[in-house]
């Protein structure tokens, strides 16, 4: 990376903080969607760049709509 941009790196309490959920959902996305990967590790723990944060809030977006359009047919 020559961008000479130092790349700012998240945990998952970090991320889920910021996109305003709890933190249990931001780890199942992880565990669950083998295509977002830490871009580093620090001794255990798994940091996270901003792309991976723009993945996790789709696939967060996904779950949502899902959930809603079920509770829709459920009332039917």
């Amino acid at each position: 990376m020559r961008s000479g941009r130092i790349p700012q790196l998240r945990t998952p309490g970090v991320m889920a903080e910021r996109l305003g959920v709890p933190l249990h959902r931001v780890l199942y996305i992880l565990r669950t969607r083998e295509h977002i990967q830490p871009s580093a590790k620090a001794g255990r723990l798994r940091l996270y760049d901003e792309q991976a944060m723009r993945l996790i809030r789709e696939e967060l977006a996904r779950i949502d709509a899902r959930q809603t359009g079920r509770k829709g047919e459920l009332n039917d």
